[in-house]
């Protein structure tokens, strides 16, 4: 497996920030780390290896950047306005230039799919349903899509419009509404087991029922707990069986 490493001087971000790509070919998977975690914690959990075989095949080329959480709703010494400008440029990181460069990296036709599992999966769905121009769906694991539950109480415009289970309720904006609808890949999957929220990803499926959104939701077992195993095993399935 081809594996390349590198890092460029953020402007929205002001810091450098790596990113790890692994593979030569296919659709782009963007991975988007857990809590506090950074570029290589899939590589660190074994993801690479479950992946090896979809991305030694030619089906995607997998790219993972650093988490920002520690310097946003994870950091008690930050105000809350404060944390939530540094998701916004974390958003804006993305869009204006992790995605450029995926694209610079593979092709302008290149289909690019976020994920994540757990804070990562409320990060990579919203960041697709904030940018379906430019991301093409979205495969989310074991999270929940209210932000509330990281901001220790705190609300203002911000938090809503970065908390999927708030805002898309109220999206009346038709071209939005129309690149989300038209995804064929927005997957939401949980366990049951220790630590997962299965109730959270069914409030949130049905959020997107009710805008018409098509959706995959799967809840796994009781056995299926909060962990890499999980994860491990979730990826590999959805993208073999649904890609």
């Amino acid at each position: 497996m081809r594996r390349e490493l590198t890092s460029w001087y953020s402007p929205s971000l002001g810091k450098e920030m790596p990113i790890a790509s692994y593979g030569h070919y296919g659709f782009a998977l963007l991975l988007i780390p857990t809590a506090a975690a950074d570029y290589l914690e899939y590589e660190r959990f074994q993801m690479m290896d479950a992946l090896a075989p979809l991305i030694d095949s030619g089906k995607m080329r997998v790219f993972s950047i650093n988490s920002i959480n520690t310097e946003s709703w994870m950091n008690n010494e930050m105000l809350p306005e404060h944390k939530a400008i540094r998701q916004n440029q974390f958003n804006e990181y993305v869009f204006n230039e992790v995605i450029p460069f995926i694209r610079n990296s593979t092709s302008q036709e290149t289909m690019i799919f976020t994920s994540g599992a757990s804070f990562g999966a409320l990060h990579a769905m919203n960041l697709f349903l904030k940018k379906p121009d430019l991301i093409n769906g979205v495969i989310s694991m074991s999270g929940v899509y209210d932000l509330t539950e990281y901001t220790k109480g705190y609300w203002d415009d911000q938090v809503y419009f970065n908390s999927p289970i708030h805002y898309i309720p109220n999206l009346n904006d038709q071209w939005y509404h129309d690149k989300i609808k038209s995804s064929h890949h927005i997957h939401i999957y949980t366990g049951s087991g220790s630590y997962e929220d299965p109730e959270a990803n069914k409030r949130f499926s049905q959020v997107l029922w009710d805008k018409g959104i098509w959706h995959e939701l799967e809840v796994w077992g009781p056995d299926i707990n909060h962990d890499w195993p999980t994860w491990r095993t979730m990826l590999p399935y959805i993208i073999d069986t649904k890609f």
